[in-house]
C-alpha cells in the first residue's frame, strides 16, 4: 500500500478506480424523473415513482446506492409529455374530406409497464403516435364537419381522449388531454364542392324556415280576419246606421286613392249627385 502512494501513477489510478466505483454504485434521482432498476436485464424494483397529487419536494428524488455493474438505470420522465400527429385526412359524416392536425398530452403513470412495453420514451411516442390517428378518425368518422365548429367540440375531443387513453393504458402511460390543431378542407375542386354543398343546405334550412313563417302568418292572419269579421258582425247588429257608414269610409278611401294606393289626380270619377254609392255624402246614411 506504502509502494502504491509514493507511486503518483499508481495514486491516481486509485482515485480513478474509487471515482469509478463511487459512480456505479451511488446515484442520485432528480425531482422530475422516476427509474427502472434492472438487474442483468430484468427490472427488480422502481425508484421514484410517479404518485398522483404527490407535492414537489415530498418525493423519492435524491441520493440511492445500487449494486455496481450489475444493476443500471431506465431514466423517465414524471412530467407531462406531449405527441403531435401527423396531418391525416378524415372523412365526416356529411362526406367531407378533413386535413386533421392535433397532439396529445400524456404522463407516464406505471413506470414498470412501460418499460416491459416499450422499453424506452422514444419508443412510447412512437406507438401513441398511430393511437392517435386512429382515435381520431373512429370519432371524427361520426360528426357532421359542423360539430368541430360548434360547443359539441368539447365532448367529441372529450370521446377521443377517452379513447385514447384506454389504449396508452397498457403502455403504462395516461392520456391527460387531446386538442385538434387546425382542421381544413382540402384545397380545389373539392373545397369548392363542400363550400357549395354547404351554401345549398343553408338556402334549404332558410327556405324551410320561410316556408314555416309564411304558414303560421297565414295561420295568425286567418284566425285575426275570422275575429275581425265577428266583431263586424257584432257591431252591425247592434248599430246598422253606423256599420253602414264605416264600410262606405273604407270604399271611399279605396276608390278615391286616400289609402295611398293610387296617385292623386290618376282617376277622374263622375257620377250623379243621386248616386246610391254617395249617399254618406249628403249627410244621410239611410236609402
Amino acid at each position: 500500500m506504502e509502494r502504491i502512494l509514493r507511486n503518483p501513477a499508481g495514486l491516481a489510478f486509485l482515485a480513478l478506480a474509487i471515482v469509478i466505483l463511487f459512480g456505479a454504485t451511488v446515484s442520485f434521482v432528480p425531482e422530475t424523473r422516476q427509474g427502472v432498476v434492472v438487474r442483468f436485464g430484468q427490472p427488480v424494483r422502481i425508484i421514484n415513482a410517479y404518485e398522483k397529487g404527490e407535492q414537489f419536494g415530498n418525493t423519492g428524488a435524491g441520493l440511492i446506492v445500487r449494486v455496481p455493474f450489475a444493476e443500471k438505470i431506465q431514466w423517465l420522465d414524471k412530467r407531462v409529455q406531449s405527441i403531435s400527429m401527423d396531418e391525416q385526412e378524415v372523412l365526416s359524416t356529411d362526406q367531407l374530406r378533413l386535413q386533421v392536425d392535433a397532439f396529445a398530452r400524456y404522463r407516464i403513470v406505471d413506470p414498470l409497464k412501460m418499460y416491459k412495453t416499450a422499453r424506452t420514451e422514444e419508443r412510447l411516442a412512437e406507438a401513441l403516435r398511430p393511437l392517435l390517428g386512429s382515435a381520431l378518425r373512429n370519432e371524427l368518422g361520426k360528426e357532421p364537419f359542423a360539430t368541430l365548429l360548434s360547443p359539441e367540440r368539447g365532448k367529441v375531443m372529450e370521446n377521443i381522449r377517452n379513447g385514447l387513453n384506454r389504449e396508452a393504458r397498457q403502455y403504462g402511460a395516461e392520456v391527460i388531454d387531446v386538442r385538434i390543431k387546425r382542421a381544413d378542407l382540402p384545397k380545389g375542386a373539392t373545397l369548392e364542392s363542400a363550400f357549395q354543398r354547404m351554401r345549398t343546405a343553408r338556402q334549404q334550412e332558410a327556405a324551410t324556415k320561410r316556408a314555416e313563417g309564411w304558414k303560421q302568418a297565414q295561420i295568425i292572419r286567418a284566425s285575426a280576419d275570422a275575429e275581425a269579421a265577428k266583431i263586424y258582425s257584432a257591431s252591425f247588429g247592434k248599430d246598422p246606421a253606423f256599420y253602414d257608414f264605416y264600410r262606405a269610409m273604407q270604399s271611399y278611401r279605396a276608390t278615391f286613392g286616400l289609402d295611398g294606393s293610387k296617385p292623386e289626380g290618376s282617376t277622374s270619377i263622375i257620377l250623379s249627385p243621386g248616386n246610391d254609392y254617395l249617399r254618406q255624402f249628403r249627410g244621410g246614411g239611410a236609402r
